[in-house]
């Protein structure tokens, strides 16, 4: 049996035009060679598997190859080194004493020393002086993964090409050339599922292509290859949006606990799912179409399949998803916040309306709820389905006209007095109740409900119906204890305690003087006037009280403080005063 050789050592390049992804250095290497102006130092970095050392090894072969014939040999000029087990300063130094010896067969000697990084640092600084002043005859090539743990004398010496990652169609490209060179039978999402996989690394693609192509006995199917990767393909997400997309929530819950169940990882189903939105967004305009990284008939199936969609809605959609992903590790129960992010997406814009606040943070679910905030989040899957409210609201459309009739009706109040009337009495006297209670977001019957609130009578009573009634100083004074003393069983003590020092005055019958004490306790004032003023109008049945602050002035008296005053002040008691001192000379 002959030896297999994998595809990475089998199809290594060995001339810049087989490098895949990296034309800008490979072009900038060749003009280099060709205009004679190569740097002496150089520096390859940037992730692994994008062509590093393959760069170094043909730039290697080829600075002696452009000064001889092609029949020579001149592996014997190149010596690479690998770093991760060579990283002392005695290595740097037979490396020091090797440069001075100048080739027998070539022009140049050519050091390629890969995993430069794990040098230490006195290697790196006994290696400073070398790369700082080369013989004429010596090329150093570093390669390096960690640009960031080379020190910045060593970099400032040399001259760095940054790699890049390589494309995804790039490396689906790559593959698809190899799979047709050996005959194989592939799908095209096949192979875009390897390049996804590899992250930008065409070294791990040709590793797990050669895996699938064992795996699948030469017939690389996408399903096959999604299974064994333990990947979701295009497919998958598709049946996921029209499950979505048709509001079908618990056979969507079903598909992904069949997802689950075959071990998805839930993070790389929130990715991919976010992907797959961001293509049905990028299908939408023809002009974006190209920045989609897959196939060409899966682009096709991409622009089916947005034709139905608005952009609000994939919008909303990748929006809701990026909350999800942005506060997945900060949860406790990652599987529960998963199916609420997909129960939230098959009731977005459902029935065409967008639901307001539906995209619910996840950092708010941990929080303590009150039940009127539970009935506000509740799950779709406690609704009835929406089949069955749209055949009860077809034949019975008298339940709608009964839920209109038992709405409150809403008062609406002038905005000089800012009131609203009620039927019964406030449970806090200073506030003002709600007058309709909030309705879920989730059915049909709630947005019936909604619309009929919208439609009810706004009923605005004129100013000379307002009630006037008189009231005398005696029932002010009552009022205000029992509103002092409310504020004190809500713990406000400090404007109880404003309110209940000052004494309380009429005026003109239906103005009410109040006096405090400061400018800052007028402020205090000020700011409960508006739960104040509503109650005493109520109680007392007159909407024309106003309450009038008078900040009361407290004159400061003068202060004897030096000799000369203290001594003014006696003469202004005792005008003899002035005859004793004169008398016996003294000193005020």
């Amino acid at each position: 049996m002959d030896a297999f050789v994998v595809s990475a050592l089998k199809y290594r390049p060995t001339a810049f035009s087989e490098v895949v992804g990296q034309e800008s250095i490979t072009q900038t290497l060749e003009n280099s060679l060709k205009t004679n102006q190569l740097a002496q130092a150089l520096l390859f970095c940037g992730p692994r598997g994008v062509g590093k050392t393959s760069c170094a090894r043909i730039l290697a072969k080829q600075i002696n190859s452009s000064d001889a014939s092609s029949t020579e040999d001149f592996a014997f000029n190149i010596f690479e080194l690998d770093a991760a087990s060579n990283n002392s300063v005695e290595d740097i130094r037979k490396i020091n004493e090797q440069v001075r010896i100048p080739p027998q067969v070539g022009s140049h000697k050519i050091y390629i020393i890969d995993e430069a990084h794990m040098l230490s640092n006195a290697a790196f600084n006994a290696f400073l002086k070398t790369l700082e002043e080369p013989p004429k005859h010596a090329i150093f090539i570093l390669a390096t993964t960690e640009k960031n743990r080379i020190i910045p004398t060593v970099l400032s010496r040399c001259q760095v090409y940054d790699f890049k990652r390589i494309s995804v169609q790039e490396i689906q490209a790559y593959l698809a050339k190899i799979a047709s060179k050996r005959e194989l039978q592939f799908e095209e999402n096949a192979l875009y599922l390897i390049a996804q996989k590899a992250e930008g690394a065409l070294r791990d693609a040709l590793s797990i292509f050669d895996r699938m192509v064992s795996f699948t006995q030469g017939n690389l199917s996408a399903t096959a290859v999604a299974d064994n990767l333990n990947l979701l393909d295009h497919q998958t997400y598709a049946a996921l949006g029209k499950l979505i997309f048709h509001n079908d929530i618990p056979q969507l819950l079903t598909s992904y606990d069949d997802l689950v169940k075959r071990g998805i990882d839930s993070m790389q189903f929130i990715n991919g799912l976010g992907d797959h939105f961001r293509n049905l967004m990028l299908a939408k305009d023809p002009k974006t179409v190209a920045l989609m990284e897959a196939g060409e008939s899966i682009k096709e199936a991409y622009q089916k399949d947005t034709e139905t969609l608005t952009s609000d809605y994939l919008l909303d959609a990748i929006a809701l998803i990026n909350t999800c992903e942005t506060h997945f590790k900060s949860v406790k129960n990652r599987r529960v916040h998963i199916e609420l992010t997909l129960m939230q997406l098959a009731s977005l814009h459902f029935n065409g309306e967008k639901k307001k606040g539906y995209i619910i943070p996840a950092s708010e679910l941990s929080r303590k709820t009150t039940p009127q905030s539970l009935q506000n989040t509740a799950s779709p899957l406690l609704e009835t389905t929406a089949k069955d409210e749209a055949e009860q609201i077809e034949a019975e459309p008298q339940k709608i006209e009964e839920k209109e009739k038992a709405l409150p009706q809403v008062v609406e109040s002038s905005p000089e007095t800012s009131n609203t009337v009620v039927q019964e009495s406030d449970p806090k006297p200073y506030q003002t109740p709600n007058t309709i209670a909030p309705v879920s977001n989730f059915s049909l019957s709630s947005v019936a409900l909604k619309k009929a609130a919208s439609k009810v009578v706004q009923k605005k009573i004129p100013e000379e119906a307002k009630p006037k009634d008189p009231f005398e100083l005696e029932d002010l004074k009552a009022l205000w204890t029992e509103y002092i003393d409310q504020l004190k069983k809500e713990k406000k003590l400090n404007i109880a305690s404003i309110l209940s020092m000052n004494n309380l005055e009429v005026e003109n019958s239906n103005q009410i003087l109040f006096t405090v004490t400061n400018e800052m306790n007028k402020a205090e004032v000020n700011q409960e006037m508006e739960h104040l003023l509503p109650f005493l109008r109520k109680r007392l049945n007159n909407y024309e009280i106003q309450i009038k602050l008078i900040v009361l002035e407290i004159t400061k008296e003068e202060t004897v403080s030096s000799p000369t005053e203290k001594y003014q002040y006696l003469l202004n008691l005792n005008p003899a005063l002035e005859d004793l001192k004169n008398k016996f000379d003294l000193d005020f």
